[in-house]
């Protein structure tokens, strides 16, 4: 009934990497031995048939905590523990080590082959009922681990009490803990082979987490929460995004709105459900986009240094408070994109830096590990495990959450391996190059699942160089995203309007230039949070002018962008002309709604929105040229554009026209295709957006006059700073 003291050593001192070989019930010749380790006992009693009626006194084998007991032959495999601690108290419980394998061999095989898509079923630790008894599994990869533990105020945060099982090469460990309750707080104590000391970690895979400054990961149930969006999901797979209205409307949801009279608290989920979601709707967008949510510990990090990869933020309440908030958005016809950021991860010593005593997740040379611009760490992209490690984490957002769309952050972080860095601080890869070529690999795999598991699902790239084919389907060549960011025309856009008017015309090309690659991805036109921080100022305040001017020309960059070709991003504030620029500590200066130019503003993006949304032209055809035509680009003296916009219908079209200058122009005359009468749809200028009501008295009327290369043409009005758009009615 004994076992070797070098055994006996090892589990004592927690280092022994197959606790199951010693623990829990053994074969000894013609019966059965248990064995348990519980150094807070003074007293174990073995209930072998879960009843008090065959009690057998377990002896000690070893003065630390170590008792075992034979069973007779034929006797029943399930038992129970009466335990008396030191201290008296009494307690029965059903012993970890009796309990079979959690994972499958398929599921080791998958998951060594980079290919279990559902890990985060697997993985992490799961409220389960096995045998008839409820408890958690947990599940982790820790493959250079000597000894992994479960610790946490259930054993006292004791290393020694609950040593998970290897399974071997998979480099995986699992351990059921009978009759551990939901809301369980919990980390891993990990032992390298390397090091004397074992550490702490919070879960990758937890689906919830403590709120910082605290760091444990939390058991959570993601099951018990009933969705009421079915139609919107069955629906969702068969929309045509590229072919509809997306107009989106960016969040950091700790800032949009605070409590000042809570010592300035974060609005919770279900807060944010009962006034974002209206205000959203109220606006006209189609989409929200929430900056990162993924659990993080550092405020100032918006949420892009991740440690909980599977956790919505606690800041501002449970998961299922978020999954309320995501079926509100989905009731009230609003789709959620989530950031998501695989570019790189923190080094905070709960997470994932170091993990198992080695660089498990990074590189361990910094030209390829090191993130010089974040100070952050760079994921090893060719590793199988850590590829299925973020694949899981981007389908768990739109499987458990129900989210429509991930927005990839700092893509262009991923595709260079010389990305922020200077001659001799990178690797080429193996044929000399800059390109990272896991990375590149990683991300066409990621865009073909997702749009495999979930048609409809929008992926979206926030890429800022040339690289050809972001948007483009992998099986042509491309990285396989739905749109990319137009990063290009954001700052082609906000050079031009911090101009003063009068140099304008010498800066007409920022203006032209952007259609000239317009369709050589499907474009989202973005005015990020990235623009109004860091001294950058807000878009009212980047305006040129007196105040009257600086509106009209936030008023008329909107025009401009809702009129050009690509999908549309605004960010939280902007609609109604914040002039501080964003603070994530703060809520946004909604006092300045009580100002008319403020409220004027608002306005006009409301009716961008339902115009967008309203005319087929604006939105059906925007990644073709067909979708397109300059009427007039080269007006560069008075600083004029004007095209029109074609639907699928080629006589379905919107005209818009722009004078990026405080001098109105009467009698202006612009080509157009057909005659009759062209309707003044909307006007920059009207008095109920702010501005003079120069226009067009609700239209004009073609006339047989060959202007522009058009059989026809139109005498218009165009208001200083001002957009007009008009179609024919």
């Amino acid at each position: 009934m004994t076992v070797t003291s070098d055994d006996i050593e090892r589990l004592v001192r927690a280092e022994h990497w197959d606790p199951f070989a010693l623990l829990g019930p053994q074969p000894a010749g013609d019966g059965t031995v248990v064995r348990v380790f519980l150094p807070e006992a003074a007293k174990v009693v073995l209930l072998p048939d879960g009843t008090g009626e065959r009690a057998i006194v377990m002896r000690p084998a070893h003065d630390a905590g170590l008792y075992e007991a034979r069973l007779p032959q034929g006797a029943p495999p399930r038992y129970r523990l009466r335990v008396t601690d030191r201290q008296g108290n009494v307690s029965e419980r059903h012993d970890p080590y009796a309990f079979p394998p959690l994972l499958s061999e398929f599921d080791l095989h998958l998951f060594s082959e980079g290919r279990l898509y559902q890990a985060y079923d697997k993985l992490g630790a799961h409220v389960h009922t096995m045998e008839g008894v409820t408890g958690v599994r947990f599940a982790l990869w820790a493959p250079n681990a000597l000894r992994v533990s479960i610790v946490g105020d259930f054993n006292g945060w004791d290393g020694r009490r609950h040593a998970m099982r290897s399974r071997g090469a998979s480099g995986l460990w699992e351990l059921f803990l009978p009759e551990l309750p939901e809301g369980t707080l919990y980390k891993y104590e990990i032992r390298p082979r390397d090091a004397d000391a074992a550490f702490l970690k919070a879960d990758p895979y937890a689906f919830a987490a403590e709120l910082r400054p605290k760091t444990a990961s939390v058991v959570c149930d993601l099951s018990k929460y009933h969705w009421s969006d079915r139609a919107w999901m069955d629906e969702r797979g068969r929309r045509d995004h590229l072919a509809a209205p997306v107009s989106i409307y960016e969040v950091h949801l700790g800032s949009w709105a605070r409590v000042p009279e809570e010592d300035n608290r974060w609005l919770t989920y279900r807060e944010l459900a009962a006034r974002l979601i209206p205000y959203v709707k109220e606006l006209g967008y189609t989409h929200v986009e929430l900056m990162p949510v993924t659990e993080h510990p550092f405020d100032g990090s918006w949420g892009y240094q991740t440690t909980g990869y599977f956790a919505p933020t606690s800041r501002h309440g449970p998961p299922e408070e978020f999954m309320a908030f995501v079926d509100a958005c989905h009731q009230a016809g609003i789709s959620v994109i989530l950031d998501w950021v695989p570019s790189h991860f923190p080094d905070d010593p709960h997470g994932l830096a170091w993990f198992d005593g080695t660089q498990l997740y990074d590189h361990q040379d910094p030209r390829l590990g090191y993130h010089p611009e974040w100070h952050s760490r760079i994921f090893n992209f060719g590793r199988v495990e850590v590829r299925n490690f973020l694949l899981n984490s981007a389908l768990f957002w739109l499987e458990k959450y129900h989210v429509d769309g991930l927005r990839v952050d700092a893509v262009a972080s991923m595709l260079y391996l010389d990305y922020s860095r200077q001659p001799g601080e990178w690797i080429p890869n193996r044929y000399g190059g800059h390109e990272n070529l896991e990375a590149i690999e990683f991300l066409k795999e990621f865009n073909v699942v997702v749009h495999r598991e979930y048609p409809g699902a929008l992926t979206i790239a926030e890429e800022s160089t040339a690289w050809p084919g972001v948007s483009r389907p992998t099986y042509a060549g491309g990285l396989g995203f739905s749109l990319k960011w137009n990063m290009g025309w954001m700052h082609d856009m906000l050079r031009y309007f911090s101009l003063d008017p009068v140099y304008r015309k010498h800066e007409h090309s920022h203006i032209t230039f952007g259609l000239l690659y317009a369709f050589t991805e499907n474009f989202v036109l973005v005015l990020s949070h990235d623009e109004v921080v860091h001294g950058k100022g807000s878009l009212l305040d980047k305006m040129q002018g007196d105040l009257w001017q600086k509106f009209a020309n936030l008023r008329a960059l909107y025009g401009y962008m809702y009129g050009h070709p690509g999908k549309k991003m605004l960010f939280m504030g902007d609609e109604f002309g914040q002039w501080r620029e964003w603070n994530h500590d703060v809520s946004l200066e909604w006092h300045l709604l009580e100002y008319a130019s403020h409220r004027e503003l608002r306005q006009w993006v409301c009716d961008l929105n339902r115009l967008y949304r309203a005319e087929p032209a604006l939105h059906e055809v925007d990644f073709e040229w067909t979708g397109f035509q300059w009427i007039d680009f080269n007006d560069t003296d008075q600083s004029i554009v004007a095209f029109f916009r074609r639907a699928r219908r080629e006589d379905e079209i919107v005209v818009c026209a722009c004078n990026f200058t405080p001098v109105p122009r009467h009698g202006y005359r612009i080509g157009v295709p057909a005659p009759g009468r062209y309707l003044e749809l909307l006007n920059s200028d009207a008095a109920v957006y702010g501005g003079g009501n120069v226009g067009n008295f609700g239209g004009v009327e073609a006339e047989p006059v060959s202007w522009h290369g058009y059989p026809y043409s139109i005498s218009l009005t165009l208001p200083p700073l001002g957009v007009v758009f008009l179609k024919p009615g």
